[in-house]
Formats: structure tokens, C-alpha cells, sequence
């Protein structure tokens, strides 16, 4: 295997040892479990079941196994390097860990970086989903009667497809109809309706979780509030972009993989089902939040308060105005709530980003310097 490249060569990844499919055991295939949801994921499951779990990542600029550092020598864990589009490989990992479940987190996600080069995200997104499709449904077709009722498909998507609603819209809901308005939330859209169509076509027993904007530890600091905690404790602008009343709902990354979870066990197959944290804030307002707490909690910053470094740059190109998530099916079905209010996730957050300064520094490469400097002219 070739060197990875994260802005610089690193050394060759070592692959886990096999994983090993034990009788009675949930067997789960993971895509993307090394990136920011995915990792968390991955770290939750392994802390609250016994069952073995398989990750598969390609290890982009976003996908970090320092994240995982924890589990990597945890008997019950296997990783794989390699792409959801890399069709043989996939059909090999379905054969070699027969899972009982695939939980799809691999995706290419951030709106500006698909402005700039959207042809990676048609690719990973759309054909390598559908790449997973197939192999999961030839591995289906081939468990017997029992087997093939357990199984499950589990798609990771964004309420990004849902387009951009106005201020007195109400928020989205699993009915309200796909207006994507981005490379990226195109390519999700596209995403979605080929899970639909291999669930409606082929009886793929497949569930489809639809949810807000993430925030917590082992965030890529490309996106708002990791880039805005690394930012104000360096003395750097904090980029907001056009007016920042830009609304977004916010979801604490430990609560969505707790919803993931329920969906996963309990979820009726074929639905689709909206996770959200029942919090629409102004970016304005969220990084305003963020200034004040790190005030408190490290004031010895260069530049203080923080408020001070907050710089309005040019906006997006078809930048959503609001997005706001109606999160009331998985609630009453699953008996879902978000256990974390904005108030008490996004200090977790902050704590955790000033308690692992060695990990933003690390991850931080050349690559990532060069990209923040072209993307906000900074």
C-alpha cells in the first residue's frame, strides 16, 4: 500500500488484523469511521455493545485514525483502508465480516470546498453509494430467511437537501420535498433517492437518518466552531460569512450517534427519520456564544475579548439562508430527544478543543493552511 497523503506523505497505514465474525454477535460495517461523526460513532459503539465492528475509510484530509486511538488494539475492532468506490474491495469486506448491519457515514460534506471541486463529490457520494448499494444488496440476497429480516442498511445523510427555508417557514420534515442548493447537498440528495430506490426495488431493508448541523470533539477545524475556537486562541479573524444571520439547527455530534443508534435497533424499515437538536441560532450568534466562553476559560489568549477578532468576509455562492430541523417522528416513534442543550454541548466542545491542542495541531497540515488562506483570503 502506497503512502497516504494529508498536505504531506505519512507513513503507510497498517491494517488491523482480520476481524473476526463471532456466532450471537452484531457484526457492523462502518464507512467513513474515522472522520468527525464517524469516529464518535465507532467510539460510542465500541463503549456500550460487544459486538465487533468494521471500519472502512479512505483517510481523506478529514479522516483522521488518531481519533481512534483509543480502540485501534481493541480485539472487537477492524479497520480497512480504502474507498466505497473501490467495488472489489467493498465486495470483499461483505464477504470477509459477513455484518448484520452497514452504518454509511463516507462522504464528502463541506458545502465550500464542492463550490470549488464538486466532481469529487458526485464521485464519493453518489457512485460510492451506489457502490455499497449493490455489494449490500448481492451480500442480501445471499443470508438466509432469518438473516436477511436483521439486516439492515443505515444512510447518514444532511437536512442541507432539504434547500433553504425563509424566516417564518416551518422546519423540515421527512415529507418536506429535496431543493438542494449545493454541489454537496446535491450529491447527498442523489444519495438518498438511490437508498430509497434499492429499499422500493429491491426490498434492501434500508433507514435513512436526516440530520442538523454537528458540533463536538474531533471536528475537522474547516467548519464553523472548530475553526472559530482555533482561530480566536491563535489572535486570528474569525470569518463569518455576508451578514452572519445565516440560521442553522445544532446537534451535539454524542447525540446524534445516540439517535444513529436508536434508528439503527428500532427504526422501521424503509423510513426516513429527521435528527435535530431543537436549537436554530444566527452563525453571528453561535460564534458570539463561542467568544464569551473561551473569555472565561483561557484568557490568556493573544487578543481579548475574543469578540474583537470577528470579520465579515464575502458570502458564499448560494449561501441557505435558514435551516431548522422538525425532529417530532423520531421523538415519538424511537423515544429520541437530544440529551444536550446548545448551553452544555458547546462548552463540552470548547473544553475539548483547549484540553487537545496536540490533535488541531496535528491535523492543521500544510494542505489545510493553504486551503483556509484561498477560501477566506485570510
Amino acid at each position: 500500500m502506497g503512502p497516504i497523503r494529508h498536505g504531506r506523505a505519512r507513513k503507510p497505514v497498517v491494517q488491523s488484523k482480520r476481524i473476526r465474525t463471532l456466532k450471537g454477535f452484531f457484526v457492523i460495517l462502518v464507512t467513513g469511521g474515522a472522520g468527525f461523526i464517524g469516529s464518535n460513532f465507532v467510539l460510542e459503539w465500541l463503549a456500550g455493545n460487544d459486538g465487533p465492528l468494521l471500519n472502512l475509510d479512505a483517510l481523506t484530509y478529514a479522516g483522521n485514525l488518531q481519533n481512534l486511538a483509543a480502540v485501534e488494539k481493541d480485539p472487537r475492532y477492524g479497520f480497512r483502508h480504502g474507498s466505497i468506490c473501490d467495488e472489489a474491495l467493498v465486495n470483499g469486506l461483505f464477504a470477509e465480516a459477513r455484518p448484520r448491519a452497514v452504518v454509511h457515514f463516507a462522504a464528502e460534506s463541506h458545502v465550500d470546498r464542492s463550490i470549488l471541486g464538486p466532481q469529487e463529490f458526485v464521485h464519493t457520494n453518489v457512485n460510492g453509494t451506489f457502490t455499497l448499494l449493490e455489494a449490500a444488496r448481492k451480500y442480501w440476497s445471499g443470508l438466509d430467511e432469518a438473516e436477511r429480516r436483521e439486516f439492515r442498511f443505515l444512510h447518514v445523510s444532511t437536512d442541507e437537501v432539504y434547500g433553504s427555508l425563509g424566516p417564518a417557514d416551518k422546519p423540515f420534515r421527512e415529507t418536506t420535498p429535496y431543493q438542494p442548493n449545493s454541489p454537496y447537498s446535491a450529491s447527498k440528495a442523489g444519495s438518498d433517492h438511490l437508498v430509497r430506490a434499492y429499499h422500493h426495488t429491491y426490498g434492501l431493508p434500508t433507514l435513512t437518518t436526516n440530520c442538523s448541523n454537528n458540533y463536538g470533539p474531533y471536528q475537522f477545524p474547516e467548519k464553523l466552531i472548530p475553526l472559530v475556537i482555533s482561530n480566536a486562541l491563535a489572535g486570528k479573524p474569525l470569518p463569518i460569512y455576508g451578514d452572519g444571520m445565516n440560521v442553522r439547527d445544532w446537534l451535539y455530534v454524542g447525540d446524534h450517534c445516540d439517535a444513529i443508534r436508536q434508528v439503527l435497533l428500532r427504526g422501521q424499515v424503509g423510513e426516513t427519520y429527521n435528527v435535530g437538536g431543537w436549537n436554530e441560532q444566527t452563525n453571528l450568534s453561535i460564534v458570539r456564544q463561542i467568544c464569551a466562553i473561551l473569555d472565561e476559560m483561557h484568557p490568556a489568549s493573544p487578543v481579548t475579548p475574543h469578540e474583537r477578532l470577528i470579520t465579515f468576509v464575502k458570502d458564499r455562492p448560494g449561501h441557505d439562508r435558514r435551516y431548522a430541523i422538525d425532529a417530532g417522528k423520531i421523538e415519538r416513534e424511537l423515544d429520541w430527544r437530544p440529551a444536550e442543550t446548545f448551553e452544555t454541548g458547546i462548552r463540552k466542545t470548547v473544553r475539548w478543543y483547549l484540553d487537545h491542542q496536540d490533535w488541531v495541531a496535528r491535523v492543521q497540515s500544510g494542505e489545510y493552511r493553504d486551503w483556509i488562506s484561498r477560501q477566506y483570503g485570510t
